[in-house]
């Protein structure tokens, strides 16, 4: 989608620091950390909301969740963090092209805002 935030980064319009890439799946450092440790990861492909997954995309979020693991050992978060995935206005979503904030490096509270 030309206009998506996400697919520019996918297509290296807007630079980015990339955290993990493998042919699916693209990391980097979220540009307003909500905790020390804020990475989202999208798909490659432009997928709008988790209400767009069918049986020939969904698994990409195996995919997401697999990277988001390995980052957390990279970024040592053993001692826990948090996935986030929003949808649509009242799930909080910003960016309409699906996302996992992957949240670390401090204590999380619950509920959350």
């Amino acid at each position: 989608m030309s206009d998506c935030l996400f697919c520019k980064i996918v297509n290296q319009e807007i630079p980015t620091n990339i955290i993990a890439e493998n042919e699916n799946v693209l990391a980097f450092n979220d540009i307003n950390p909500q905790a020390p440790v804020h990475v989202l990861i999208i798909p490659k492909e432009h997928i709008p909301t988790t209400l767009d997954l069918n049986e020939n995309n969904y698994q990409v979020l195996s995919e997401m969740g697999k990277m988001a693991n390995e980052i957390s050992k990279d970024f040592e978060l053993q001692e826990g963090y948090r996935w986030v995935v929003n949808t649509n206005k009242y799930g909080g979503q910003a960016v309409y092209h699906i996302h996992l904030h992957l949240l670390g490096g401090r204590q999380m509270s619950w509920p959350p805002g």
